[in-house]
């Protein structure tokens, strides 16, 4: 007897050699299910490798290739496990920021939580790559079961997911997100983040499917078979990865003087706001320092000062003391000033507010933050998480969620009116938020965030990473504000500018393009991710009935394709 089941001999399987048998199907005894989990583990492994601060960005590419291998002909709950255990493997270290002050729990929780959406992503890949016919049948790179287009479909479709739900999502360490430094980031000016995602996951489902081809190809073939298949692999590579390069992103506008005040803490940790008054301190003298080189004509004076998040913990507009500081620094600069301050308001809740000074009249607008962070900054259902950690008493006032987009505008001398849009720390990582807001006429993106709470950790580089990304799908220049770093000045290319270090006093100042042009992507808006969506679940629809028409988790009609 061949030892081979039914399906299998329905279905021949040509060149049996060693190297096709660790990689790909998994009735080679032993083969697919000692090398699959190994290529799930490296798979996650390369995409944290690909984010700040390595910011080894094509490692994402090879990580999502990975991924594909070891799921192909997994179907649905193989290709769950695997797409879990390289979850696992990718956010622990991708997160660990999470951890620094709060012990593991939260951290692997959170990680875990993450982690099930790429089990889902997992089962989906092993579902629609189980099948058996050439998918591209001239160029070897449609082998059977890699489905580069399907790979890149269910990657923007899993992060969509993700960054909705639960408690409205957690969007952070997108494939996007890593590929601040690459080409593919032009992608964001047309598709948005969703299509920088979509480009990284094409490229990783080409790359499996060459990958898959020229292992097959060097079982019994000579090199001639290799190249055929290397060469188009790597041009097709080439093209998708390096002719987003070739978008335009532009920087022209009228200057806008702008200036970031990195004020810093006295140390880090969560009980940096028990020094409250330091931290406001900080700030109110940095700004001040500032204000007497301009008048010593050593700078020129700004249009807008930016003060970053929890800059003033003490509540201005209860507190005289807090008021008369702010209220001095910003008379001595003599620019409106946007001030990052916690609210005794709504009462018995609190607001993470941005509060908009201008000279001579205090407090002119204010927006509040839209997205608490779950668990950070409010604690849902909290008799029942105490169960499982007292920790959620950290949390001990709820903040509130702001409901407008917060819109401030500021004359400037050269630019005209400043229409700057700010968000608070994780609402940079929400398409919808910054959409609004460029939306609603913003020219200036206004980032202001505080990473005292995460140390010395990559959290602060991931974020500005963001704002990367940012200011090249809405085309408009970022003021990107820490308490202690990392902070810049970041113009619509994507290019982040004096820079500064971590937990080091910090002023930045210069002129920033201002431009109301809008993207394709602004346009296009969350469309690109619907149909991506779309297309992912009509996808998993149409595998489920045919794996259940078949019976065996084979699709039922072998001349079926996708790409």
């Amino acid at each position: 007897m061949s030892g081979r089941t039914p399906a299998e001999q329905n279905h021949p399987t040509p060149h049996r050699g060693g190297l096709r048998r660790g990689i790909t199907g998994p009735r080679a005894p032993g083969g697919k299910l000692a090398m699959a989990p190994v290529l799930a583990v490296g798979s996650g492994l390369a995409l944290w490798l690909a984010f700040p601060t390595l910011n080894l960005w094509p490692l994402a590419i090879l990580g999502v290739a990975l991924l594909a291998l070891a799921t192909r002909g997994t179907g649905l709950w193989r290709g769950f496990g695997l797409g879990l255990l390289c979850g696992l493997a990718f956010f622990i270290p991708v997160l660990s920021w999470s951890g620094t002050y709060v012990g593991a729990l939260p951290w692997f929780a959170l990680a875990t939580l993450e982690s099930l959406y790429f089990g889902l992503l997992g089962a989906a890949s092993g579902l629609l790559q189980d099948v058996r016919r050439p998918l591209i049948r001239r160029t070897g790179l449609g082998r059977p079961r890699v489905r580069p287009l399907v790979i890149a479909i269910l990657w923007v479709a899993q992060e969509w997911l993700r960054s909705t739900t639960p408690f409205g999502g957690f969007p952070w360490a997108r494939l996007a997100f890593s590929q601040a430094d690459s080409p593919l980031l032009h992608l964001a000016a047309w598709l948005g983040v969703p299509g920088v995602t979509f480009g990284v996951a094409l490229a990783g489902g080409v790359l499996a499917a060459g990958l898959a081809h020229f292992l097959e190809a060097t079982t019994g073939h000579g090199i001639t078979a290799r190249l055929a298949v290397a060469i188009p692999t790597m041009a097709a590579l080439v093209g998708i990865t390096a002719l987003p390069g070739l978008i335009p992103t532009p920087v022209q506008g009228p200057p806008a003087a702008v200036m970031g005040v990195q004020g810093n803490v006295p140390r880090a940790g969560l009980d940096f706001n028990t020094q409250r008054r330091a931290v406001l301190d900080n700030h109110a003298r940095l700004t001040e320092v500032a204000a007497a080189s301009v008048r010593a004509g050593d700078g020129q004076r700004p249009d807008l000062v930016v003060w970053p998040e929890n800059a003033s913990d003490i509540d201005p507009l209860r507190n005289a003391d807090a008021a008369r500081v702010i209220r001095d620094a910003v008379a001595a600069i003599g620019a409106p000033v946007i001030v990052g301050a916690v609210l005794e308001e709504p009462s018995p809740k609190v607001s993470n507010a941005s509060l908009l000074y201008v000279p001579g009249s205090g407090v002119v607008d204010r927006y509040v933050k839209q997205h608490p962070v779950p668990f950070a900054e409010y604690v849902p259902y909290r008799s029942f998480f105490r169960q499982f950690s007292s920790k959620v008493d950290l949390v001990t006032r709820d903040f509130t969620a702001g409901r407008e987009t917060g819109i401030f505008r500021v004359p400037s001398r050269r630019a005209g009116t400043i229409v700057a849009a700010p968000v608070i720390c994780f609402e940079v990582a929400y398409d919808g938020l910054m959409r609004d807001a460029v939306g609603q006429g913003a020219n200036l993106l206004v980032v202001q965030t505080n990473n005292a709470t995460f140390g010395y950790t990559a959290e602060s580089e991931q974020q500005l990473a963001i704002s990367r990304l940012r200011a090249v799908e809405h085309g408009r220049s970022v003021v990107h504000v820490s308490t202690v770093g990392v902070s810049a000045l970041i113009t619509p290319d994507g290019a982040a500018h004096q820079r500064s270090a971590l937990f080091t006093p910090t002023l930045l100042s210069g002129d920033l393009p201002v431009r109301s042009q809008t993207t394709v992507a602004d346009h296009l808006g969350p469309w690109p991710e619907r149909l991506a969506g779309a297309a992912a679940g009509l996808l998993i629809v149409t595998g489920l009935v045919r794996r259940r028409a078949n019976g065996s988790g084979r699709w039922a009609t072998p001349t079926s394709r996708m790409v």
